[in-house]
């Protein structure tokens, strides 16, 4: 009762619904676009939906219903709930980070309360009205822990740090102990082992950048290796990812198209060898080398899974894939980003805008795919803006190629970053050149910092691909090394 009256009090159905109103348009106001009527309302619907959730669970007076079953009282932040965050850690926490700070670190604060009020001394898996609903593998958690600290955003390093360390040593947690002895999860010890693996790795890599950047070179020292533990799975002989057993066998009978009994949730071993965002150098090693590694893109883009393969899975449909690519479910979202780190980058700008204009209709049955909390929309707005972040937890994002002609951001710290592409169509999707505040870029990334200036980054569309663009070492996006 206490909230109703703080909300409604003294006001009508008509003032309710105008205050709504005005709120939606000044948060959705904050990205301007041009475009299409029907990209607009795509643009528009995908941003919105990137605002339902995570949502406030608190009452006014700042009062929640905690973790341990205890009422506590939110001091100095908003306590925030649903964090979906094997699909939101991706992209929609970095949006969030990005365009709505504030709110993002109150989300943090959020996740490091649920720690410290947890049995296990874990932060959230899946967070969901003072429960851990325990959906889905990794703790990524620590990612958006990792990446608020990367971007600058006023949350406590040490608690931060803590919470991290302890969530990823609590042993009887999904194969983290055979994990932590063996540098991989056994496939005795989990039916998910080798997406476990992966997933971990790039938990700890987070665990790593943010000592690193905090200064404690010790945990730093602990967290190198662990980061590195993906290397543990891939098989030479196939250039795979592949589980094994805790002797050292690999699993027999191993299909990489697969989609279940396989050692991987909701997805495959095709897809998943991807999933190594923070050291793309050591992956395109272990695949193979580049030319290898760009064959096994293009054919997993290029070439149809047959419904065998995932039939029976629920979380994989016809209409979410595009070869091989399963656009409509989270893992694979960075992969059409991949391209960047090979000789041949131009091939992202190709297939970022296949799948922009397959997977993303304004049409009821216009999402390729279960949103998941607003990861597929907000892999649409960085998509559509240009640039995506790959590996949450560096201040960069990969420069793709930007599907609308002009979109402007008003950033919270008062100066708008916009984004032109005047010639940009489904012919001239390829990007010619780019400039950034008027002057020649050759990146292909930007940093955080170089959006949060403001100014204006252009881009030059053509109908055939810049194939010398990009190619410098100098150039290329973030890896942890530089491959074996």
């Amino acid at each position: 009762m206490k909230n109703l009256r703080a909300e409604t009090e003294g006001k009508d159905f008509d003032t309710l619904c105008a205050e709504a109103e005005e709120a939606w348009n000044r948060e959705l106001g904050s990205i301007q676009v041009d475009g299409t009527e029907d990209q607009k309302a795509m643009f528009y619907t995908s941003y919105y939906h990137t605002m339902i959730n995570p949502s406030v669970y608190m009452d006014v007076d700042g009062r929640y219903r905690g973790l341990d079953r205890e009422i506590h009282e939110a001091d100095g932040f908003t306590n925030y709930t649903v964090f979906s965050l094997w699909d939101t850690y991706r992209a929609e926490h970095p949006l969030l980070a990005l365009m709505k700070p504030q709110q993002a670190r109150d989300m943090a604060m959020s996740m490091i309360r649920h720690q410290q009020q947890s049995a296990h001394g874990m932060l959230p898996i899946w967070s969901h009205m003072g429960n851990e609903n325990w959906c889905m593998s990794g703790y990524h958690a620590v990612s958006v822990l990792s990446d608020a600290l990367a971007k600058g955003l006023d949350i406590p390093v040490d608690e931060a740090l803590e919470a991290m360390v302890k969530t990823s040593n609590v042993r009887y947690y999904a194969g983290l102990g055979e994990y932590i002895d063996l540098g991989y999860v056994p496939l005795e010890a989990s039916g998910t082992a080798a997406s476990n693996t992966l997933e971990y790795s790039y938990d700890d890599w987070t665990i790593w950048r943010a000592a690193t950047l905090a200064g404690r070179e010790d945990l730093a020292a602990q967290y190198r290796p662990r980061a590195l533990n993906y290397r543990h799975l891939f098989d030479p002989s196939l250039g795979f990812a592949r589980p094994k057993y805790s002797d050292g066998r690999w699993k027999p009978d191993f299909d990489v198209r697969m989609t279940y009994d396989e050692g991987f949730i909701e997805g495959n071993s095709w897809n998943f060898s991807f999933h190594v965002p923070q050291d793309v150098y050591g992956d395109i090693d272990l695949m193979g080398g580049d030319k290898a590694f760009i064959r096994k893109l293009d054919v997993l883009f290029g070439e149809d899974l047959p419904e065998i393969y995932y039939a029976d899975n629920e979380d994989i449909t016809a209409d979410c894939l595009i070869g091989g690519y399963v656009h409509g479910n989270e893992p694979s979202h960075h992969i059409p980003y991949l391209y960047a780190w090979t000789s041949e980058p131009w091939k992202t700008q190709y297939w970022l805008r296949e799948v922009m204009d397959s997977k993303y209709r304004n049409d009821i049955r216009g999402l390729g795919g279960n949103d998941d909390c607003g990861q597929m929309s907000a892999w649409y707005i960085f998509s559509a803006l240009g640039f995506y972040p790959v590996c949450p937890g560096t201040d960069e994002y990969v420069i793709g190629a930007p599907y609308l002609p002009h979109l402007k951001l008003s950033l919270p710290n008062g100066k708008t970053f916009e984004v032109k592409a005047p010639l940009v169509s489904d012919r001239n999707r390829y990007v010619k050149e780019v400039r950034l505040n008027g002057k020649p870029y050759t990146k292909l990334y930007l940093t955080h910092a170089d959006i949060l200036a403001g100014g204006t980054l252009e881009f030059v569309m053509a109908p055939k691909p810049n194939k010398k663009r990009g190619l410098k070492p100098a150039d290329k996006p973030y890896s942890m090394t530089e491959g074996q």
